[in-house]
């Protein structure tokens, strides 16, 4: 729907801005993806902005290059050539270019070897200059934290614009308290040298539409690193937080079981003092934790040494009944006084 008025609109907008291209020139233009293609290698879908791209035209995007060898047009048939504002799959690049990237026809293999080894240098120590070194302020906010923790993770895909997309989302996930870091994204399979930068920087390794190589999950076997194969890019985030939760450590929470007002105190030689008590509210449990509180303040917490029904030791002691509690290492307990008793329990963290 509305196509029709979508190109009106574009060819009035191209008139008015007077928009020309020059068809007689090298082609330059626009990456708007690329993958690896098992039986074609690496494939580039171009846009053409100016210039005339021809098949043996030697391409150059990002920092990969190579000779045209095939070119075909979006019904997937053979083309020799592609003018300006016209779409082309082509084939023969060495790698697989960023999606965005620009194109430009270079003259000679050497040039654009030149110019894609000065690209790479310079993305290597970009790389490096952008990596966040340890400082001491980092490093003492980790302590502070206590719990801080590292996921590092290598995404591999069928698409760049996956690998993209998929890699931006999963550093997105970082907290305070766990750091996600992409440190290697790539198209293609996955594979050896994949494997071997995973075991060396305890990585998990993502891939999406993609799959290890035989010889890659051997490997991995062998080494004990985790690949991970998805189709939809939500469940591999969804499974790495999940994994992110889990390396969080559980909150202890208290959970209040039983106040218990003291009815009377016992000295007794060698056992020191008993309380005899009565459970006001809830359910008293002999491996409960408990508060001694008199007027409203806390004056002891610890643990509890034994709790009784006339004589007998029991487990538990539930409302309106009556028993016999000593706490440990608890010398000052008075008639009136309340017994608050509590558990501690494990709440997994969320993100």
């Amino acid at each position: 729907m509305g196509v029709e008025d979508l190109m009106e609109k574009v060819l009035l907008e191209a008139e008015m801005l007077d928009l020309k291209a020059n068809p007689n020139r090298n082609a330059t233009g626009s990456i708007i993806e690329s993958s690896l293609d098992k039986g074609r290698g690496y494939v580039a879908t171009v846009l053409v902005s100016n210039g005339t791209l021809k098949v043996g035209d030697i391409v150059l995007a990002g920092t990969s290059y190579g000779r045209v060898k095939a070119m075909f047009n979006e019904r997937n048939q053979r083309i020799k050539e592609a003018g300006p504002s016209e779409p082309a799959l082509i084939l023969g690049l060495n790698g697989a270019p960023a999606a965005g990237d620009t194109f430009h026809v270079v003259n000679t293999d050497q040039e654009a070897r030149e110019i894609t080894n000065k690209r790479e240098q310079l993305a290597r120590e970009q790389g490096l200059r952008t990596q966040k070194i340890l400082t001491l302020d980092e490093l003492g906010r980790r302590i502070a934290l206590g719990n801080f923790q590292e996921l590092n993770i290598i995404v591999k895909g069928d698409v760049d614009g996956s690998v993209e997309a998929l890699s931006d989302s999963l550093i997105k996930l970082s907290t305070e308290q766990i750091q996600v870091n992409v440190i290697h994204k790539g198209v293609g399979a996955i594979s050896e040298s994949d494997v071997s930068l995973a075991a060396a920087s305890d990585a998990i390794i993502v891939g999406f539409q993609v799959r290890p190589s035989g010889a890659a999950a051997k490997m991995a076997e062998q080494e004990g690193v985790d690949i991970r194969k998805y189709s939809v890019i939500y469940d591999a985030i969804e499974e790495v937080k999940s994994a992110m939760e889990g390396m969080l450590a559980p909150e202890l929470r208290e959970q209040i079981t039983a106040t218990i007002e003291i009815r009377e105190v016992f000295n007794i030689t060698k056992v020191g003092l008993v309380a005899g008590a009565m459970v006001k509210t809830g359910k008293v449990k002999r491996s409960d934790k408990a508060r001694l509180i008199r007027d409203g303040i806390v004056i002891f917490t610890g643990n509890i040494n034994a709790l009784k029904r006339f004589k007998d030791d029991v487990k538990e002691v539930g409302t309106n009944f009556e028993c016999g509690i000593s706490l440990v290492n608890c010398n000052d307990m008075k008639v009136g006084d309340m017994i608050e008793t509590f558990e501690e329990i494990e709440v997994k963290q969320t993100l």
